[in-house]
C-alpha cells in the first residue's frame, strides 16, 4: 500500500522549472485556483541553456531538462512583454532588455526611455506567457500552449507589487478613471487575470491524466 500511495503522490506534483521564488508562489497560487489536488515544487536542479529565439523554445527546454532530472511531470513558463511599436520587443529577452545581470529596475528604465517619446494611443503592449509540459516516461507526452495579456506601457512606474514589468504594465479593460499597473494590483486579481492564468487555463484539460 505505501508504494501505491508513494506513485499515487509522485502523480499528483508537478516540478515548475524555475529557480525564481516569485514566479514559483505565483504558479503555485493559480494552479491551486483549478487544480488544487496538484502539488506544484520548485525545481532544484541544474538550469539548461536558454537558447531558443522563441517563448515555446525556451519553456520547452527548461520543461525537458526538469523532467530528466527529476522523472516528474514539469511545467515551465517563459514570458516577457512585447511592445507593438518596438517590433514585439524585448519578447524573448524581456529579462535581459538592459543586460545580463537580471536587473528588473534596469531593464523597466530602459523600456521606459526607448517609449519616452511615444504618445499613449502607440503604447500598447501585450505580456505573453508560453508553457510547456512534458511528462517522462516510456510514452513520453510534451504540450505547449500561450496565454497573452493586452494593455500598454504607462509613462513611469507604479506600485511595488509583483515582479519583472508589472509595475510599468496597464492592462486592458479598466475603467478609464481608474487605471491602474500591475504592480498596483493585489496578487489574487493578478492571478485571476494575467498572462500565466490564461495559458495555465488552456493546460487544465491536458492535466487530466495527471
Amino acid at each position: 500500500m505505501t508504494g501505491i500511495r508513494e506513485q499515487s503522490e509522485a502523480a499528483r506534483t508537478i516540478v515548475l522549472a524555475t529557480h525564481n521564488p516569485h514566479k514559483v508562489e505565483e504558479f503555485q497560487h493559480i494552479v491551486a485556483r483549478t487544480r488544487p489536488d496538484l502539488t506544484v515544487i520548485a525545481y532544484d536542479g541544474p538550469e539548461p541553456v536558454e537558447d531558443g529565439v522563441t517563448f515555446a523554445e525556451n519553456a520547452l527546454i527548461k520543461a525537458r531538462a526538469a523532467a530528466e532530472h527529476t522523472g516528474l511531470p514539469a511545467m515551465a513558463d517563459d514570458s516577457g512583454i512585447c511592445v507593438d511599436v518596438l517590433g514585439g520587443a524585448p519578447g524573448v529577452f524581456s529579462a535581459y532588455w538592459a543586460g545580463h545581470a537580471k536587473d528588473a529596475a534596469a531593464n523597466r528604465g530602459l523600456l521606459l526611455d526607448q517609449l519616452s517619446d511615444i504618445r499613449d494611443p502607440h503604447r500598447t503592449a501585450q505580456f505573453v506567457s508560453t508553457i510547456a509540459l512534458v511528462v517522462p516516461g516510456e510514452a513520453s507526452r510534451e504540450q505547449v500552449v500561450e496565454g497573452v495579456w493586452p494593455g500598454r506601457l504607462a509613462t513611469s512606474a507604479a506600485g511595488d507589487g509583483g515582479f519583472g514589468y508589472d509595475p510599468v504594465f496597464v492592462p486592458d479593460g479598466q475603467p478609464a478613471d481608474a487605471e491602474r499597473t500591475v504592480g498596483e494590483w493585489s496578487a489574487p486579481e493578478k492571478n485571476a487575470a494575467s498572462h500565466r492564468a490564461r495559458a495555465f487555463e488552456q493546460l487544465v484539460p491536458l492535466l487530466e491524466r495527471l
